[in-house]
């Protein structure tokens, strides 16, 4: 049992594989996993039902995410997956919430800056590049500030981070460390989770084609890959809330006509690896840098002694079995010395006979007595008739 305020961990672990503490079993990431799916789809439906009662959002089917009430919702939706995610690692493995965070247990608040700016240079220039070439390609038009572009502002900055760290949390977080942890290994678990967590959040978002789905894959690759060079979530969080952000203020700036616009063809593709560029810029970016940051890459550790054995049934080991001689039987017994036979001599207790173990006692003890005891004494036998010295009486 780990002590209270010690790691969980009886080796130090990489991100990845922080579910594998000292009470590591294979179905706990299973029961969590479950968990999450019917917490958080009772949470979500609430939500959307909520918002349909205030009438926040009049039409649950509007998919105009410049509405600031349907980005609202929208976000609101996604953000509670968080304590969701932190629920199960309290139920189910019974550990801090902040291990979901990094490899200290918690969430690196003093990387979130630096990883900022460097996402804004390599991504958010790449975003913005390959809206204009989207703009210059097409016949779409930019209306301008959309009407509420304030409110959805507000909303932006406010809520898209916290969407886009829930993501993260589900992600690259929770699931990544469950296939991982299923894995066992380090490297090979890592990559593994990076695939299939890269196919799930394409799939998840439904892209409508092939270019869509393998863009939205490279992301998902590109949010494993810092996550495995920081030993957290912080860079994926701000690679994510930075191209959210970029994207929807964008959207509200020039209209969402011009954001959701897609040339197609070969321009299409430009600005499809136009994106993956910014991405691999930035993933480039937070290898060079994660040494001067001073990130940690593992856990604490803290390694118990063994437990002391409880006692055992039978004699002690080492002894030649039951039938021969052993430490237990050689001992003197706790009542007193042994005795010459089963039969009481006045001594303290009434313990068994002097021999090698617990077999019938020496011939002289089952025997009839010795002739010192009984019979005459030593010497040659008187003949018929003669007096017995040692029948007669003592002398006066």
């Amino acid at each position: 049992m780990t002590p209270p305020g010690a790691p969980p961990h009886a080796v130090r672990q990489p991100f990845e594989l922080l579910m594998r503490a000292r009470d590591w079993v294979w179905w706990r990431p299973l029961l969590g996993l479950l968990l999450f799916i019917v917490v958080y789809g009772v949470a979500s439906l609430a939500v959307l039902l909520v918002s349909a009662v205030t009438g926040l959002v009049p039409d649950l089917a509007l998919l105009e995410l410049t509405d600031p009430g349907v980005l609202l919702v929208t976000n609101i939706s996604l953000i509670v997956a968080i304590p969701i995610v932190w629920l199960c690692w309290y139920v189910t493995h019974g550990m801090r919430t902040g291990w979901s965070s990094s490899v200290l247990g918690r969430l690196r608040w003093r990387l979130l800056l630096p990883w900022t700016w460097r996402a804004l240079i390599t991504l958010g220039v790449a975003v913005v590049l390959g809206l204009v070439i989207g703009l210059v390609a097409t016949d779409v038009e930019a209306t301008g500030f959309t009407d509420s572009f304030g409110w959805l502002l507000l909303v932006v900055l406010l809520t898209t981070p916290l969407q886009a760290a829930a993501e993260e949390y589900v992600f690259r977080g929770y699931l990544t460390q469950a296939i991982a942890g299923w894995v066992g290994r380090p490297r090979a678990g890592a990559v593994v989770a990076a695939v299939v967590t890269a196919a799930l959040f394409s799939a998840a978002h439904v892209p409508p084609d092939l270019e869509t789905f393998l863009y939205r894959f490279a992301i998902g690759l590109a949010f494993s890959a810092v996550v495995w060079l920081t030993g957290g979530l912080e860079a994926a969080i701000v690679l994510h809330a930075v191209n959210n952000v970029v994207i929807f203020v964008l959207a509200g700036a020039l209209g969402e006509q011009v954001a959701s616009a897609d040339p197609g063809g070969a321009i299409g593709w430009l600005t499809t690896l136009l994106g993956i560029a910014g991405m691999a810029g930035f993933v480039a970016a937070v290898a060079l840098a994660r040494g001067r940051l001073r990130t940690e890459l593992l856990s604490d550790a803290l390694e118990l002694p063994p437990a002391p054995a409880g006692p055992a049934w039978g004699p002690p080991a080492g002894g030649p079995g039951p039938w021969g001689q052993s430490a237990w039987a050689a001992a003197p017994p706790p009542w007193g010395a042994p005795q010459a036979g089963w039969a009481p001599t006045g001594g303290p207790g009434w313990g068994p006979p002097a021999g090698p173990g617990w077999g019938p006692p020496s011939a002289p003890s089952w025997g009839p007595p010795s002739a010192a005891a009984w019979g005459p004494p030593a010497g040659p036998s008187p003949g018929t008739g003669q007096p017995q010295d040692w029948a007669r009486p003592p002398a006066p």
